[in-house]
């Protein structure tokens, strides 16, 4: 008894892709034929019948548009096709990531030089800078310490990124970030 209740009240796997042959909707349809034709609007039975005597499948391309738009093809090559396409565009897509920096007030020249040569090769990369100064005790008396430091990285950076976050104070820190020109 409990077996028959699981299955009986388990959820049906929603189909994932477009709608084919006769899951499709509409009772009229806008068919365009394997070879690139369109034949017009056609009530779903006979689509699905001109697409049965090809050996193909009615594929629903465009389900919002009214009539809805149906294409007649096999659908493994249609498959083929959506995932060829999704992968170059996943592909061609550029991920920008963001890279932080932490200094402090006093942080030394060679320290300094540094930090600039890697945010410069960060830039250059594509990848945002994120400039962190932290402020501890007694240096919260002395923010334009920090003011300074910031105006100075913007100086430098100025040839290959632009500030796109100012400079500015959260909590015991200043921050700032800088994307590639």
């Amino acid at each position: 008894m409990q077996n028959i209740k699981k299955n009986y009240f388990q959820r049906r796997t929603k189909f994932e892709g477009p709608r084919t042959n006769h899951r499709i909707r509409s009772l009229d349809v806008q068919v365009i034929s394997s070879n690139g034709e369109n034949l017009g609007v056609l009530p779903i039975k006979k689509a699905i019948e001109a697409a049965k005597n090809e050996g193909l499948d009615l594929i629903e391309i465009s389900p919002k548009a009214n009539p809805p738009v149906c294409k007649i093809m096999n659908m493994g090559k249609y498959k083929y096709d959506m995932q060829k396409k999704a992968s170059k565009a996943k592909k061609n897509q550029k991920i920008a990531s963001l890279k932080e920096l932490k200094l402090r007030p006093g942080t030394e020249t060679h320290d300094y030089n540094f930090k600039i040569k890697n945010a410069k090769k960060f830039l250059a990369k594509g990848d945002k800078v994120k400039f962190t100064v932290k402020f501890k005790g007694r240096e919260m008396q002395h923010v334009q310490l920090g003011k300074n430091l910031m105006d100075r990285i913007i100086k430098d950076i100025q040839e290959v990124g632009k500030v796109e976050v100012m400079p500015k104070f959260e909590g015991k820190q200043m921050i700032m970030i800088v994307q590639p020109n």
